[in-house]
């Protein structure tokens, strides 16, 4: 009998947590049918999400999900063969999977608002690989930490225990992605993410909406290298840094990742994460003014990695 009882305890319990939502400060329930397609659609079949991950994501329930999944035609389903005519593929990042493989402790609950995947052209979309650009990752401004895309060093917003809105990217017809953060101080910015055949075009904005000049306006711009198989060794000894680019290599083969960022004030990598950082410096900024940075990601295979920057390069990304 004491054994019955315990079998029944396990078996409520099993079925208490197939009903119960997922305790996430980043999980985000869609706000309808569509929306739940859209989100459901992105995880599914383009980032390979199992269903505890998209339970994560929604803050909705197994039996939901897994449901859903079904109705909608979704469950076992696999994107497309990306062809070489058609703009490289960018997805909003949907969060749940953390995009580090290290260093987590300096990335906690990160924010998927500033976040997009690119998908490399090279491995199958039953086995997608791709990065996570974090634009913004970080803004920082003579007034201090201005802006961070997760929970590490104390932000001026942290300080004053003052919590800034969830957002998502605007998802434009035409396959670009916008965002736009107002921020407490008046201070507005923004950035824009243009996916075409060879590159994937990016730019950042600042407003100035204070009363007084805003200088030291760096920031730190990301691109999370563990979902991409080949590059996800956690040292930089495959990396490049040739400013305004930052560089990895696969570890087996002439395979590239290469983002670049202008104005830029440096070119770096995490290794731990491990990641690529090209961060640029937004120029000084007047009461009023508007200023801009633009950014470049594209993947490259070959033997020429040189030849291949001169070829960026020639494109005018920078202007």
């Amino acid at each position: 009998m004491r054994r019955f009882w315990m079998m029944l305890v396990l078996a409520l319990c099993a079925a208490g947590a197939n009903s119960q939502t997922v305790d996430n400060a980043e999980a985000r329930k869609p706000a309808n049918e569509a929306e739940l397609r859209y989100w459901l659609d992105n995880m599914a079949v383009h980032h390979r999400y199992s269903v505890d991950e998209m339970c994560q994501v929604t803050g909705l329930p197994v039996d939901e999900i897994t449901a859903a999944l079904k109705r909608m035609g979704l469950e076992g389903k696999t994107a497309t063969r990306r062809e070489k005519d058609v703009p490289v593929a960018v997805l909003p990042y949907p969060g749940g999977r953390h995009p580090r493989i290290g260093f987590l402790d300096g990335a906690v609950n990160p924010q998927r608002e500033t976040k997009v995947s690119v998908f490399t052209p090279w491995d199958p979309p039953e086995k997608p690989g791709y990065v996570v650009a974090d634009i913004p990752e970080a803004v920082f401004s003579k007034l201090g930490l201005t802006y961070l895309a997760h929970t590490h060093v104390p932000t001026l917003w942290d300080q004053k225990k003052i919590t800034l809105p969830k957002l998502e990217w605007k998802r434009l017809e035409n396959g670009d992605l916008e965002i736009e953060r107002p921020l407490p101080n008046g201070i507005v910015f923004g950035a824009k993410v243009h996916p075409d055949k060879q590159a994937v075009r990016m730019e950042l904005w600042l407003k100035n909406g204070t009363d007084q000049k805003l200088t030291g306006l760096r920031v730190q711009n990301c691109v999370m290298l563990k979902g991409a198989p080949g590059f996800t060794h956690q040292d930089n000894t495959t990396k490049k840094f040739q400013a305004p680019y930052a560089i990895a290599r696969h570890k087996d083969l002439d395979r590239w990742i290469i983002t670049g960022w202008e104005p830029i004030q440096r070119a770096w990598g995490n290794a731990p994460c491990p990641c690529l950082h090209a961060d640029p410096q937004f120029p000084d900024c007047d009461p009023g003014q508007t200023v801009r940075c633009r950014g470049w990601l594209s993947f490259y295979e070959g033997g020429d990695i040189d030849g291949e920057l001169k070829r960026i390069d020639a494109t005018g990304w920078r202007k």
